[in-house]
């Protein structure tokens, strides 16, 4: 039974400052007091401070509705959440805030990592096909020129027919790149430790295997030790000439001080939306270079496409409200190999 007389589960909303205003629109606001007991205007930044009105909402709390700078969710926190049963986190991962204590206590969680992995693989589609046209290239050599060119004869090595794009980790980011792409005729390679069977039409390889034979190579494994810097000096190295390292996962997947002799010299291209620090520090080469495109950080969702992972996370809580399971639930297991 819900705590509440009409059976529908207390929520209490725990994220950043601001974060709610650009995640949740005046209907979602209406959906979340339709779903649930709950002030939906009610934000907890801090579970552990003096507002009497967070002490009191977070004390009959069953869900927490979390997003992004959501507090950690300490032993604390959840002495002061007699009641708390689940945490529906409307963005990807939940390491930032979902600690062991809310395992050890049985907790569900659930998150929005499905609806936040679209728009990533989606700037990867356009990554990679612009990545084969030369885009960023011809573009800024059309600025500088502002007259006619020999195009035809620049871009004879141009072109995504045929071309070979590794994907490097078999995430819901990495499937759902691998799926825009089979509309394109394009060879498709993996590289994925955890997976014995690929997906139809494409070829499950080794990491130096892929690197030597794509000409993208695009990043999408989680952030783990075992991950730390996998494409490396020696992977960089075995990439054919004028081939591209797209990486839309996280900067320290990448080893920045080789990748950076092979961009300086144009042998290789990048596509960067993270780097190793998040910000490069003012000169860095990487915002000059010709044949790098950076990104701060923009392949996820942002403007609307949040209102996606809203969307998803409400549903979770009417799953919940309903007494069925969570359709994309996160277990303890799965954060061993997973971001």
């Amino acid at each position: 039974m819900h705590p509440t007389t009409d059976n529908r589960p207390t929520v209490l909303l725990a994220m950043g400052p601001g974060v709610d205003g650009r995640l949740l629109t005046d209907a979602h606001r209406a959906r979340l007091a339709a779903l649930a007991d709950t002030d939906p205007r009610l934000v907890a930044h801090d579970l552990t401070g003096p507002d009497p009105r967070v002490a009191a909402a977070l004390a009959g709390a069953e869900i927490l509705l979390t997003c992004w700078g959501a507090p950690p969710l300490t032993t604390e926190v959840l002495d002061r959440a007699p009641r708390l049963r689940a945490v529906v986190h409307a963005a990807g991962s939940v390491k930032h805030h979902v600690t062991d204590a809310c395992w050890e206590r049985g907790l569900r969680v659930t998150s929005a990592a499905a609806a936040n992995a679209l728009p990533v693989a989606e700037y990867t589609l356009a990554a990679i096909l612009f990545a084969g046209k030369r885009v960023l290239r011809s573009a800024q050599r059309y600025g500088e020129l502002r007259t006619d060119h020999a195009w035809l004869e620049e871009s004879t090595t141009w072109g995504n027919y045929r071309r070979t794009v590794g994907i490097v980790g078999a995430s819901r980011i990495g499937r759902r790149v691998v799926d825009l792409l089979r509309p394109f005729d394009v060879e498709i390679l993996l590289y994925d430790p955890y997976v014995d069977v690929p997906p139809p039409g494409v070829e499950l390889v080794g990491l130096d295997e892929l690197c030597a034979r794509s000409t993208v190579v695009s990043v999408h494994a989680p952030q783990l030790p075992a991950t730390y810097r996998m494409i490396g000096a020696a992977q960089l190295a075995a990439m054919p000439d004028g081939a591209t390292v797209i990486n839309t996962a996280r900067g320290s997947l990448v080893d920045e001080t080789a990748l950076l002799p092979h961009l300086v010299s144009g042998r290789l291209h990048a596509i960067l939306d993270v780097t190793d620090p998040e910000l490069p520090p003012p000169d860095s080469p990487l915002y000059t270079l010709p044949n790098v495109l950076l990104t701060p950080h923009v392949a996820g969702s942002l403007g609307n496409e949040l209102h996606r992972m809203a969307d998803q996370a409400l549903d979770e809580v009417a799953r919940y409200g309903r007494g069925e399971p969570f359709a994309e639930e996160v277990r303890a297991s799965d954060l061993t190999r997973s971001a």
